[in-house]
């Protein structure tokens, strides 16, 4: 059977093959320590839930318009715009299930074939799937440890071109947990202004920051209003990823054609999804701000652990909820590790290669997972190198 180009290349998350791979051996009786999947732990706070089934039993289970309810665009662009320190207006916002339609379809939109795209490395499966879809031409730049894990911009800036039509961030970012620091984000908005090119910034993470700290947004730059899409969603913050919900905010005119996109492939989002995310966002928050505390205590507490391991070091990330561990002393490739550490130790952690090449010599663990289970892997971590 012959598939068109734009999906021969087309390969799945590592997460979900090796969750798969841990199912199986669970179902053969052994016990598995998943530290693979990034989802929270957490059940979708209480009071959310509520509101989505209220939504269901009055009836809101019928069509509603493609690019959302007014209302909940109306609480997205008023409750990013402030925690961002940015004026966005509803119709700038597209609502979609989950948040991957807002890095898809904006690039679409925007790319043509032979355009070249700049995006992360290590950096979410999905920015070269969409990116090779679109007919665009890949371009990694590294993210690397020795600056928090955000791009090296030299090869950043070798790379850029008059081909470059998007570049795109995440921050704080899955696999790594790094934020790009300010005074990176200044350069990349130059270089997108003297480019000419758009950005999308992937920020759904954007609340599960630490220490304290925030994550700016290239979007509150001057000079980036016209030219970012702020991608954003309810799946992490709220613990709410089966509820699929997320959205992007960007100029009217693109807003207007990634409309059209959505009403040609998914039609709309639930309505109750949508009702949901609502009251998420309208009522309290200070839910949200104990599950960062707890996050940050999970991370402190793998973060120490690991780093107690010889010859393994691990830098302290700033947001979201994964560690990135250097496993390069061990001179073992780390799809090899992560095959062995699920198939001989039962921990089930992803390579760092399962997010580009530039991953090589790291392993992502995610802690959104209990502290009883963490100390369990840690347990099991520890007496695997130590054997190795």
């Amino acid at each position: 059977m012959t598939f068109t180009r734009r999906v021969q290349n087309l390969k799945p998350e590592g997460a979900y093959a090796v969750l798969a791979r841990a199912q199986e051996l669970e179902a053969q009786g052994r016990p598995i320590i998943h530290l693979e999947i990034g989802q929270p732990d957490f059940q979708t706070f209480a009071h959310i839930s509520e509101k989505g089934i209220e939504a269901i039993r009055s009836g809101h289970t019928k069509y509603n318009p493609p690019a959302g309810l007014p209302r909940l665009r109306q609480a997205i662009a008023e409750d990013a715009g402030r925690r961002r320190g940015v004026s966005f207006n509803p119709a700038q916002v597209v609502i979609g299930p989950g948040a991957k339609p807002g890095l898809f379809f904006p690039t679409l939109a925007l790319v043509e074939a032979g355009d070249e795209v700049i995006y992360p490395d290590p950096g979410f499966p999905t920015y070269a799937a969409m990116i090779e879809i679109a007919g665009g031409v890949p371009v990694p730049v590294p993210l690397v440890e020795e600056n928090a894990f955000s791009f090296d911009l030299k090869v950043f800036d070798a790379r850029l071109s008059s081909r470059t039509r998007l570049i795109i961030l995440n921050s704080p970012a899955n696999p790594t947990g790094g934020v790009i620091p300010p005074a990176d984000l200044e350069h990349i908005a130059a270089a997108a202004q003297e480019y000419d090119c758009w950005v999308i910034s992937d920020e759904i993470y954007a609340r599960l920051v630490y220490d304290g700290l925030q994550a700016p947004s290239i979007a509150a730059l001057p000079g980036m209003d016209q030219r970012t899409i702020l991608v954003d969603g309810f799946s992490k913050t709220y613990a709410m990823t089966g509820w699929r919900l997320g959205f992007g905010i960007m100029p009217e005119s693109l807003a207007q054609r990634v409309e059209l996109l959505l009403t040609h492939s998914v039609g709309c989002t639930a309505t109750f999804t949508q009702m949901a995310g609502i009251e998420a966002i309208l009522a309290r928050q200070d839910l949200v701000d104990e599950v960062v505390v707890e996050y940050q205590r999970r991370r402190d507490r793998m973060v120490a652990g690991l780093n107690a391991i010889p010859g393994l070091h691990c830098q302290v990330p700033q947001g979201a909820f994964y560690v990135f561990p250097n496993v390069r002393s061990f001179g073992i490739s780390s799809s090899e590790l992560a095959r062995r550490l699920l198939d001989e130790a039962g921990v089930a952690v992803l390579a760092g290669t399962d997010f580009g090449p530039y991953g090589e010599g790291y392993l992502r663990l995610c802690y959104a997972t209990s502290p009883e289970k963490i100390e369990r892997g840690l347990e099991r971590l520890t007496q695997f190198f130590k054997e190795l």
